[in-house]
């Protein structure tokens, strides 16, 4: 087995990095596991989303 994980400031961008690893995987997805994380910074709002996937190859 092994993992992937994928971090980014914006779902949209998170979405797209996975759904390229998925295309490109020459094996079977076991689980993917998903985190939103909010940071704050004075009056701004951090976001970070995060995933991991573990597959088998």
């Amino acid at each position: 087995m092994k993992v992937k994980l994928f971090d980014e400031g914006h779902e949209k961008d998170l979405e797209t990095a996975i759904n390229g690893f998925l295309n490109e995987l020459e094996g079977s997805v076991v689980d993917i596991k998903y985190q939103v994380t909010l940071g704050i910074s004075g009056e701004e709002q951090i976001y970070c989303f995060s995933a991991m996937i573990i597959y088998e190859k």
